[in-house]
Parts: C-alpha cells; structure tokens; sequence
C-alpha cells in the first residue's frame, strides 16, 4: 500500500537508509487492521498507469476548483477509505461510491455524502473512487475511468480480509457517468481494461450488485451525451460496450421521467437482465430530470440489498392482512352497483349482484378517493385480501377508498374481462355522483388493482372514452375517467401472456401490449409496482409504461428483485415488498393528487 498521508513510506524506494528505518519502525507500529478515517490509497505503481494521459487529473470539483490548486499534485487515481461503521452495526458489506460528472470531472462528492451516511449507519464499509479526468484523448470516453475502475475493484478486495468485510460482498454505486461506469463493472468484468502491472491484477474484478442512478451513454443515441432521439428511435440499441456476461451482477436502477440522458437506456438494460434471469430492480420516477436522487432512493437501494441477501438473512415475512389494525375506518357502507334489472349482460354462472363498498377514515386528511378492484384471474375476485387491506391502509393516510367486488367468473361468450370493465366504469361513475355529499372531490378519483384487477385498471384508465355499456340511468350521464392509476403486478398486459403467464417473459419485441388498451386522450399518470420474478410479467408493466412516456405521461414504475405473483402477501419487513404502498403515496404526494 502507499499511503499519502505518510510521506516517508509513499516514497521508501528512494529514503536513505536512516529516514528508511525511521518510516519502516513507524510502520510496525501500526497494527495491520488499523484503518485511519479518510485513508487515499493510490490505485496504480509509480510509472504503471495504463493510459496516463498529462492533461487528465484525479480530484473532486470542489478540490479542483480552489484557488492555488495544482494539477500535478493531483494525476494520480485513488480511493478513499471512508469511516468504518460502528462495531454494533457493522456488517461484511463494502460499497464502492463513483461520482459522476461527465467523464470531465468527478462533481457529485457533496451530493454523495448523504448516501455515504445512510451506507454507514446500515453497517456498511464505503470506498470513494476518484478517476481519472477529463475524458481521454484517442480513446472511449470511459476508458481510463474503466481501467481505474477494475483497477480499484481489485483493490478493495485486497482488503476484505484486513477490514473485515467479504470478497464476495462487494458493491457499487454510481451517478450519471458514475454509473456507467458501474454498469462496465457490472456487465463487463471478464473483459480485461488494461493489461496486468502487478500480483494485484490476478485478483478477480467482478463485483456482486451495482446501483446506478440515471445512467448516461447507455444507449446508441447518446454514447457521449444526450440522446438524440430520447433513447427511443427506430435503430436504438444499448450500447455494444456492454457484454452482459457470464459474471454479471443484480443491478438495482434509479432514473428520472424527465432524464434529457433517457430512461428508455435503463429499462433496455433491464430488459436484458430479464432475459439472463439475474435479479434486478428498476425505480423511475415521474417529473425528476438528472442529477443525484434524494434520500428515499437510498432506502430503496438498502431495500433491494436485503431482498437480494446481501445483508444477511431477511427477517420473517409477515402476512399483508396482519399490516393494518382497521382501526382508522370510522364506517363501510356497501351499495349495488346497478339497479335493479338494469345490469348489462346478465349471465347465470355470475355474481348477480355486483357491489362497491366505501371504507371512510375516521378523520378526513384528503378530498381524494382511491378506488380498488382486486385480483383473482377474472375467476373470483379476491375482496378481503387485495381489497378490504388495501383500503384500510388509505384510512390510515386519511383518505377514502373504494372496494368494487367486480362480477365473476369469467363471462360465456364474451372477453374475459368485458363485465368486469363494465362494472368499473359503473363504479367510477357513482363514487363521482356521491363524492360531493361525502366531502370528496370528483375530479380526484384514483382506480388501482391487482392481477386481473391490474389488468381491469388499465383497462378502465386508458378507454375511458369508450363506454362499456349502454346508459341505464343519470348516473351514466358522469364521465368516467380518473386522475390517476396505480395498476399492481397486473396481469395479462402483453400479447404472449394474454390469457395466463407470459410464454417468454415478456421480453421479444414480438410481445406487444394487448389491443384492448386504447390510450385515449383521458390516460392519466400511473405508478406501476410488479415483482421482477413474476410469471405475470414485470415487462408488462414496463412497456406500459414506456408507451405512457412516449405520450408525455410521467409516471413511476417499481419493479421489486426476486418477487413473484402476489409479492406482498408474504414479504419480509425492511424491503421493497413490504414497503410498497409507500411508492403509491409518493407518487399521488409528487403529483399533487392525493390534497
């Protein structure tokens, strides 16, 4: 190791003989696993650094940019050894942190630091990488930072052992250019950046889970800067600089639906590891441009390294029933939903009398109203476990909801979802005639569901021009559109999987959005979440949600790593499937829909 901040033993080759002594007896009297705070460890031998280009530096922004500042002081890559977490949280997880900035600079140390702190206190050891900058003359843009970056992989796994962490429990995490260069660590570690200087390079550089925030040059349209078409022409492709191969890690996304460095980039890649069936997660974010994501992304990042077991064994799953008291639902009041004689397409092997029931909160905190219609593959439809908690859990929050107990099963001679759909335009349209005699706002009426019922909430947000019945009374005077959607692992959303589980996961281009899905000019916003591991296919609401951000519709999307059908159920407390209604009510908080 060379340290900068021992003069004498950086430079021990070229001592006389008494100052040699002096530093190697100060040396020794250091213990092997003492680790200093801030410690810099240079990434490469004196005169071995591959590439070494004289206009390229290795400082942060706000170093670089002091009065006085001298770049030759500053041409050589490093980490930093960041403060050990305290003994009682510490865990054998290491997370090496990679500032963005264009390949120009290394801009993002301060935005950084809060998620340095979060890392910390979850017990986790974390490493800044500071490469090489501006962008090399002659070569890829991310080339030296590529080289530096495999480089200081094998570095930080030189010191597991000493610094009590695991060589295999290796993380990074990175911003803009910072993440693409995560994304060459992640997908490309068998593919050698430099040849070897020293032993040190006989160590392997792959690493174990990457998190990359809005990640730049992804996609053939935008190799070195904004993309050109929005990520999203005819030609697009990832960029063939990732090899996805066979050491390629679970990577958990977060990107912005205003990103000009587009979203489109991070849900290709994530289309890929789909296809490689390596878990992954994706968070985009409706109205957020580039730049370093808040606090709530670190947790979802905390989230995603527990589903994936990187912090050591989930705690016991507890059921989604047990989650809520029902003590916030001041009343139900159940309704039918037609009257009586006037219900379309009557059909004896049905529910004959098909209901909405609203769960009112003991104080009103929002004029908005959520309306539910559960799950249950168009056979049954599953009330009191995709409905009556869900709605519970709005009280909570103080605010109405809405269970609609849809008719099943499935209709004779008819789509399997027509009397389902015409039963929730009815619904919307009486929670809107009601809603001023409640206190509630009819222009604020939100539609969410599961499964099937994820499938009937696109329906009934995205053809709400389209009547599904004939008028029956006033009531159907009432348009029946809503302010926004939250569909829930929906089902049956892509050709390949329009009657069961998706034959090919979704992921061939040749796997298209169902035609019952018009996207009328009333589409609201939505906010999708959907278990990665889903027969169902996550990809389903992926594409539904590049086809809103094709419209200018922004809306959020979830997916949640190694979760299945029915992810909340069961889920472990501290991930991303047990938290999940909190990404509803940020997304109706960011919207400004839930006042």
């Amino acid at each position: 190791m060379i340290y900068d901040i021992i003069p004498d033993i950086m430079n021990i080759n070229n001592l006389p003989t008494s100052r040699c002594f002096v530093a190697l007896s100060f040396l020794l009297l250091v213990p092997a696993a003492a680790c200093r705070a801030g410690e810099k460890v240079y990434l490469w031998p004196d005169g071995k650094m591959p590439d070494a280009q004289p206009q390229q530096i290795a400082a942060p922004t706000a170093e670089s940019k002091k009065p006085g500042f001298k770049p030759d002081e500053w041409r050589r890559p490093y980490i930093k050894w960041e403060d050990a977490p305290k003994a009682d949280k510490k865990t054998d997880v290491c997370m090496i942190v990679i500032s963005g900035g264009a390949y120009d600079c290394c801009c993002d140390g301060p935005a950084f630091r809060p998620l340095v702190k979060k890392m910390q206190d979850a017990g986790i050891q974390c490493v800044t990488l500071m490469y090489r900058t501006p962008r090399p003359k002659g070569l890829p843009i991310y080339q030296s930072g590529w080289e530096d970056g495999q480089r200081a992989v094998r570095l930080v796994r030189s010191e597991a052992a000493k610094r009590g962490f695991s060589p295999e429990k290796i993380g990074v995490m990175g911003c803009s250019a910072g993440s693409h260069l995560s994304l060459l660590l992640a997908l490309n570690s068998q593919t050698a950046a430099y040849e070897p200087v020293d032993d040190l390079d006989k160590l392997p550089c792959h690493i174990n889970w990457a998190v990359p925030f809005c990640p730049a040059y992804v996609l053939t349209d935008g190799l070195l800067g904004k993309n050109k078409t929005g990520g999203d022409g005819p030609d697009v492709k990832v960029s063939p600089v990732f090899k996805f191969d066979a050491k390629t890690c679970p990577v958990c996304f977060f990107h912005g639906g205003k990103d000009p460095y587009s979203p489109i980039g991070s849900t290709q890649v994530y289309r890929q590891l789909r296809r490689m069936k390596v878990p992954a997660e994706l968070h985009l974010d409706a109205g957020r441009g580039h730049g370093p994501v808040g606090a709530a992304a670190y947790e979802r990042a905390l989230e995603f390294m527990r589903q994936i077991g990187v912090l050591g064994e989930l705690r016991p799953p507890e059921k989604h029933t047990a989650r809520v008291s029902g003590r916030f639902t001041a009343k139900r009041e159940k309704e039918n939903l037609w009257p009586e004689g006037k219900m379309p397409n009557v059909q004896t092997n049905q529910t004959y009398a098909p209901t909405l029931e609203w769960f009112i909160p003991t104080e009103l905190k929002t004029k908005a109203i959520q309306v539910i219609v559960p799950g249950g593959a168009y056979k049954f439809c599953n009330v009191n476990g995709e409905g009556v908690p869900v709605a519970q859990w709005f009280n909570e929050k103080g605010m109405a909801a809405v269970v609609v107990n849809y008719r099943c099963p499935r209709p004779v001679g008819l789509a399997k979802h027509v009397t389902a759909w015409q039963d929730a335009q009815r619904a919307i349209r009486m929670v809107r005639s009601e809603a001023p005699a409640r206190g509630l706002d009819p222009d604020r009426i939100g539609i969410m569901g599961f499964s099937a019922g994820g499938h009937l909430t696109i329906m009934t947000a995205v053809n709400a021009r389209t009547p599904a019945y004939e008028p029956v009374d006033d009531i159907d005077r009432l348009p029946c559109n809503v302010q926004w959607a939250c569909p829930i692992y929906p089902a049956y959303v892509l050709t390949d999987g329009a009657d069961g589980a998706n034959a090919k996961g979704g992921n061939e281009d040749s796997a298209v959005l169902v035609p019952e899905f018009s996207f009328d000019d009333q589409t609201p916003p939505m906010c999708f979440v959907h278990g990665d591991a889903d027969g169902y296919a996550a990809m389903g609401s992926v594409k539904t949600w590049e086809k809103l951000w094709r419209m200018g519709i922004q809306s959020d999307l979830h997916t949640l790593a190694t979760r299945g059908h029915c992810f909340q159920m069961s889920a472990s407390p501290e991930t991303g499937s047990y938290t999940w209604q909190d990404r509803l009510w940020e997304f109706l908080r960011r919207k400004d829909l839930n006042r």
